[in-house]
This record gives structure tokens, sequence and C-alpha cells, in this order.
């Protein structure tokens, strides 16, 4: 690897940044963007037998809110179901648009790495590209090898932005898609809710089962 980079020239260097900055990124991303950490399969079925019970209480709501991004969105709903319809589902999307923030965290850095790579690797053939035609004016041609090597540097950085660009660009939509499947979970345990709590919609008897 430090034998590339160095045959690669200075530009090769921000390009190792960006694969570091990126591998980061998906990593992070993979630990956090995970259905069962914001959306246990068993928080809503809790709640109905919290309501139905007659069991709701302040601690509850903050052992709920502390538990996943489901349970934020649930909790900021029941704080504020007793004011009405209305100002239930506004407290449920204002606290999802800050949860949704939160999915979408350091997606546009990785969007921003995809998109600049290709474009340091680029930079680094076309500083290459004139350093072997500067040469050439000196030296003229007589050394087919050399120019060959030198021509073979400055395509390396071209190359080490395509190789950090196109995986970047695959997860970078891969988590945009995964955001907006749990995007579209939490909105759906959401409405249920706010049907449940204001009368519109009677508890599923074989949810909590199959939770």
């Amino acid at each position: 690897m430090q034998e590339l980079v160095q045959s690669g020239g200075w530009m090769m260097l921000p390009i190792l940044i960006c694969s570091v900055v990126a591998l980061a990124i998906v990593a992070e991303r993979f630990w956090t963007l995970r259905p069962s950490r914001l959306a246990p399969a068993g928080t809503l079925a809790e709640v109905q037998g919290w309501l139905k019970k007659g069991q709701l209480s302040d601690e509850r709501l903050e052992t709920l809110k502390s538990q996943s991004a489901l349970g934020v969105i649930l909790a900021a709903g029941l704080a504020n179901a007793r004011h009405g319809r209305e100002i239930m589902k506004e407290s449920i999307q204002e606290a999802a648009t800050g949860v949704v923030h939160d999915l979408e965290k350091y997606l546009a850095t990785l969007g921003s790495v995809a998109a600049i790579t290709p474009l340091l690797g680029l930079l680094g053939t076309v500083v290459g590209m004139i350093d072997v035609f500067a040469a050439i004016m000196i030296h003229g041609t007589g050394d087919a090898a050399q120019l060959a090597g030198g021509i073979s540097q400055a395509l390396l950085t071209t190359a080490g932005g395509l190789v950090v660009a196109i995986p970047a660009i695959f997860f970078h939509r891969f988590f945009v898609r995964r955001v907006e499947e749990i995007t579209v979970g939490l909105e759906q345990n959401a409405v249920h809710l706010v049907d449940l709590v204001h009368g519109d919609r009677e508890p599923e008897q074989g949810q909590g089962a199959k939770s």
C-alpha cells in the first residue's frame, strides 16, 4: 500500500484520507442503522399494554424514550395525547424530524467523498501528465520505458479515486434506502398509535404474539 501511494504521488494522500473517512462512516452507519435497535419489534405492543391497563406514567415514558428512536417518537405523541389528535400528530412529527436527521447523519459526507475522490484522481492524473510532457520537452522521447512509467504513475491516482468512489456511491445509496425503509416503519407505528389513543382503531389481538 505504501509503495502504491508513493508511486501515485502526493495526490494519493487526500484519496487515502477519503477512503479512511468513507470506511469509518460505513462501519458507523451499519452499527447505527440497525432496525432492531431503532424500532424493536415489541415496542408498540408494550405501549398498547400500558394503554389497555392504564399503566402509562411519566416514568414509563422516560424509559420508552431512552430505548429506541421509535420510543422517542411514541413518547412524544403519548406525552401530548391529552391535547387532542392534531397536537399529538404535531408532536410526533417534530420528534420524527429530529430522529430522521440523526438517521441521515454522515450520509452527506459519504456522498461528498463519492463525488470528490474521482475528481482528485483526475487532478492527480492531469498533474502527472503535465510532468510527463515537461520531461519530454527536456529529454525528448528517446526512453519509451521511462515515458510509459511516468504515464502509468499518473494514471494511478485516477484508479485510486475510482476504487474509493465506487464503493462509497454504493453504500451511500444503500444507507439512503435503509433510512427510507426505517422512516416508513416509524411512521406506520406512529399512525397506529394515534389511532389507538383516539379510538379509531382497536388493538390487534395477535400483534403482541407476533412481536
